[in-house]
């Protein structure tokens, strides 16, 4: 995308976006620096809504949805606009979200047809992860709104086993299905590239726990991802 500087772009997915074919364009800067994330574009860059337009218009009869994914999609000036007119080309619109500024969140909902949210911890748990003393409320604020909305919205759950152990998962699971939630999508974190290259393959996440999660949280869904 000449003249468009952002975290990089996945052309064409199948996986990303619910029962479509999707563009994804993973937006600049980390509002965290959260070490859950698979995609962490560099701080800085640029997010310019006619060059994303402009290359969209190019993915028209391709795909069928666009996706902007982190970074944090909600908080770039003119997303809410971008969304819109993504809309008005044709295409279903939704963003990946971390949840944190349920404000920016708010401001873009009625231009979006799809939201990933990404919980990554129970309530009290992050601060410690994200030294923001008010990052769980925030959170589960947005949760809170998407559970009370009408627009279709999936939690997903990015475990790191270094970083939350398996009681605090079960904590999770339990404050998900408290909140109302009926369906959660879990995975576990997934290195990447060994440095000497190749693929780490990506570790399985123990049956046992799934079933501690569930006694956990009964009337949950849990859809366990590799």
């Amino acid at each position: 995308m000449e003249g468009l500087t952002i975290g990089g772009v996945t052309p064409l997915s199948p996986l990303d976006y619910p029962d479509a074919l999707a563009a994804v364009i993973y937006c600049p800067g980390d509002p965290w620096g959260c070490p859950f994330s698979h995609a962490r574009p560099e701080a800085g860059g640029a997010f310019d809504p006619a060059a994303v337009l402009s290359w969209l218009e190019s993915r028209r009869g391709q795909v069928d949805a666009v996706l902007f994914s982190g970074g944090e999609p909600a908080l770039l000036a003119g997303m809410a606009e971008t969304l819109a007119a993504a809309r008005d080309l044709g295409f279903l619109t939704g963003i990946h979200t971390t949840g944190l500024f349920p404000e920016a969140l708010a401001s873009v909902l009625p231009a979006c047809d799809w939201v990933g949210l990404a919980v990554m911890a129970p309530r009290a748990a992050y601060e410690r992860l994200t030294g923001d003393a008010g990052s769980g409320a925030a959170v589960f604020a947005s949760l809170d709104m998407l559970l009370r909305g009408a627009i279709p919205f999936e939690i997903r759950t990015t475990w790191h086993p270094g970083l939350l152990d398996e009681a605090g998962l079960a904590v999770l699971a339990g404050e998900l299905a408290t909140a109302g939630a009926i369906r959660w999508s879990l995975q576990i974190f997934h290195p990447g590239p060994a440095p000497e290259g190749g693929d780490i393959p990506p570790p399985a996440f123990p049956a046992r726990l799934v079933s501690r999660l569930q006694a956990a949280a009964p009337r949950l869904t849990i859809d366990v991802r590799t």
